[in-house]
């Protein structure tokens, strides 16, 4: 869905900055996992390109921060951009970093969960979950709570549908459903509904050398940030903040560097046409700046069989004692996208 029925593929970012240039100027902007050769990197020097009142870039590792900083900072001198460090496997570095955030600005206009990570053997967060669905969702769970006074704040002085919170899904959330009975990824037994696609390529079905399912998990994080996206937008509706899911298209970067080479050929395998950078953070541009979307809340049926939103949301709650609280309960059940 789009404005322009001539952007596909191969449409840059800065070519749709470009066209809403409007809805970037003046205005507070938020982009997670910002680093080289990534989506990350191209939606932030999109954003720039069109001076925005502040451009905050959060990552984990200030070496990544610095450099795309660097970057706008010689293209568009007139911008002010800042860097905060965040782990988002650390909730005291996303509490520290929201404080940062909050001592910048006062409203917040558009938030881009653009980070991610994926491991191909275990590991673990500060506070004990697996790491995939631990950072991917929990840490964006918990980054965009904290943050939300700020766009709530914005969205009380501006049109409806201007303010947007963007997650950055994958089209892999198709292979496996949230795990509520085993999130962990321990291979704790789990109901059907939970269990994985039953067509999938071999190579996504295999465990790592530890009994980790990387593939799996990755998967079940992408769900997480759809149902977490369905939840906010019934939650963020009465406020006129927006939240959209997206999947970006196969995209040229360091995401799969730790991928065996069975996995990274089958991956390969799955687009015909990889994106660069630019190329790649265009969707999330469309999606944070389309005029298209303003008005649009209704989630699009996508064959849904899990308890949903809302259950997501008191699981997320569980784990970083932070809610959202909904002003209405959310009138739709969201169901597993998966593949059987």
């Amino acid at each position: 869905m789009t404005s322009n029925p001539d952007w596909g593929q191969k449409t840059s970012a800065l070519s749709v900055a470009q066209a809403y240039a409007d809805r970037i100027k003046g205005r507070n902007i938020i982009v997670t996992g910002v680093a080289p050769q990534g989506v990350g990197e191209g939606t932030a020097i999109a954003f720039a390109s069109q001076q925005p009142a502040s451009l905050i870039l959060l990552s984990r590792t200030r070496k990544n921060l610095e450099a795309i900083a660097e970057v706008i900072r010689d293209s568009y001198p007139r911008v002010n951009v800042r860097t905060i460090v965040v782990d988002l496997a650390s909730q005291e570095s996303i509490r520290k970093a929201v404080t940062e955030v909050r001592s910048i600005i006062t409203i917040l206009d558009l938030l881009v969960n653009n980070a991610g990570c994926t491991h191909r053997l275990r590991h673990w967060t500060e506070e004990g979950i697996e790491m995939q669905f631990g950072v991917n969702h929990i840490g964006t769970f918990l980054l965009t709570s904290l943050l939300f006074p700020l766009l709530k704040a914005a969205a009380e002085r501006s049109p409806p549908g201007a303010v947007r919170v963007i997650n950055l899904s994958s089209h892999g959330h198709m292979l496996s459903p949230i795990r509520f009975h085993d999130y962990n990824m321990e291979n704790k037994d789990i109901p059907d509904e939970e269990k994985p696609a039953s067509r999938m390529p071999p190579a996504f079905a295999k465990a790592s050398e530890d009994g980790y399912l990387t593939t799996i998990a990755y998967a079940q994080s992408k769900t997480a940030n759809i149902l977490f996206t369905l939840y906010l937008q019934e939650y963020a509706s009465s406020s006129r903040v927006m939240s959209y899911a997206l999947h970006p298209g196969g995209v040229i970067s360091n995401l799969g560097r730790e991928h065996d080479e069975e996995v990274a050929e089958t991956i390969a395998a799955t687009s015909n046409y990889w994106k660069n950078s630019d190329e790649g953070a265009s969707t999330s541009l469309v999606a944070a700046l389309d005029p298209s979307l303003d008005g649009c809340t209704k989630p699009k049926a996508v064959g849904l069989t899990a308890e949903g939103g809302v259950h997501r949301s008191r699981h997320s709650k569980q784990r970083t004692g932070v809610s959202l609280r909904a002003s209405n309960k959310a009138k739709y059940k969201a169901k597993n996208p998966v593949a059987k």
